[in-house]
């Protein structure tokens, strides 16, 4: 058993109880797989983070679901960088982090944590049917062509036509492993409809987003980073958005209002990256015992 320092932090927001909670372990980042599972697991938490020494960047972040590891995710990148500012770990306004997706660069500017995703995957498209099935909503409910799109996860990334159509969304579970078999899915893990409607949950924002979740994990997701970057990269591959950086809400519906800020980098027809940038504040410092082996 060993003793690690953790923190709690709600990402994407600047106030208790908003956007996405994360926890991050420093210096777990060694810990087996089924450890680091069961700990998210412990917390009824989406993901947790788990970080380490890096001979490639500044530190190693390792990313956990309850059921697995996954190479990126946007939450909690932002949580993992609050962390560590808040415990002094950082020297300057810039950070490289080591991922399973690849090196990831933040910048810090105040308050705003800033992750440049890499340039982004453009999948294959999906039936609108088969989607609209997946989150039971008639066909109608889905603005052009659902389509897999990763800036370091990939997710399925589908524009709905109003704020109704969000709102009513819900997944089956049975039609959702149909649309995860198109995208060469495991299974349903991490392949459910990334939801968005362009228009905000507030007067401030531009799209507002769902993304609900299979189990083992929570029904529902606060606010997905990574799922951001790649619907930024959708809107601007098919001339959805107009503006450069624009503000993306999520969670509002749950009580858990979350913000970003989306920034293309190069031409919308070559992206070379997709910067999202938001706020964390950490709720929750303290130590976990964890085991070193399952």
């Amino acid at each position: 058993m060993s003793r690690f320092d953790f923190d709690w932090v709600d990402a994407f927001s600047d106030r208790a109880f908003g956007g996405n909670g994360c926890a991050v372990v420093h210096g777990g980042a060694d810990l087996p797989e089924a450890v680091c599972t069961a700990y998210v697991r412990e917390t009824s938490l989406v993901e947790c983070t788990f970080t380490g020494p890096s001979d490639v960047a500044d530190i190693q972040v390792r990313y956990f679901l309850a059921s697995r590891e996954i190479p990126f995710a946007g939450h909690p990148t932002i949580a993992t960088v609050a962390a560590m500012r808040d415990r002094g770990l950082i020297d300057g306004t810039q950070l490289v982090l080591e991922t399973g997706a690849g090196l990831v660069q933040v910048t810090l500017d105040g308050d705003l944590i800033e992750m440049t995703q890499i340039a982004p995957e453009f999948g294959p498209t999906v039936d609108p049917a088969l989607v609209a099935a997946a989150v039971s909503l008639p066909v109608d409910a889905i603005v052009g062509q659902p389509q897999k799109v990763s800036t370091g996860l990939p997710f399925c990334i589908t524009v709905l036509k109003d704020h109704t159509a969000l709102t009513a969304a819900q997944l089956d579970l049975k039609a959702l492993a149909k649309v995860g078999q198109v995208l060469g899915a495991n299974g349903i893990d991490m392949m459910e409809p990334f939801l968005v409607v362009l228009q905000g949950a507030t007067p401030v924002g531009d799209t507002y987003a769902r993304l609900l979740l299979a189990p083992p994990s929570p029904p529902e997701d606060p606010f997905t980073g990574s799922a951001t970057g790649a619907m930024g990269a959708y809107l601007w591959r098919h001339g959805m958005m107009n503006k450069d950086t624009f503000i993306a809400e999520q969670g509002h519906g749950m009580g858990r209002p979350g913000q970003a800020q989306v920034t293309r980098v190069g031409p919308a027809e070559a992206m070379t990256g997709i910067r999202v940038a938001g706020k964390g504040f950490v709720l929750m410092r303290g130590t976990v015992d964890l085991p070193e082996v399952p």
